[in-house]
């Protein structure tokens, strides 16, 4: 079976007064993120509507370039400063591309 493109949503909320910091931290990731094998796309949003979420819109070329991503060293190190930044634990949610 053929592997499939995988997008990603991923939203965070933060602690309120730690936007900038959340942000900052955000940000940081997208350069390396984007540089890895397999990274399509590596999108920031903040909501208008409410400034303390944040959103990353991904696409993989399939699940094991996202896993390998999910490995790297600055990502697990954003992961452990989270906590301190967020009012509520991630939400991932993963599609499949089909057409």
């Amino acid at each position: 079976m053929a592997e499939h493109e995988v997008s990603v949503v991923a939203q965070f909320q933060a602690k309120p007064g730690k936007e900038a910091a959340l942000k900052k931290e955000l940000v940081a990731l997208i350069g390396l993120s984007r540089s890895e094998p397999g990274c399509i796309t590596y999108i920031l949003h903040q909501s208008v509507e409410d400034k303390t979420c944040f959103m990353f819109y991904e696409n993989w070329v399939n699940k094991k370039d996202l896993n390998d991503h999910l490995q790297k060293p600055y990502i697990k190190n954003f992961m452990e400063k989270a906590g301190s930044l967020l009012a509520a634990p991630v939400t991932i949610q993963l599609w499949e591309m089909i057409a």
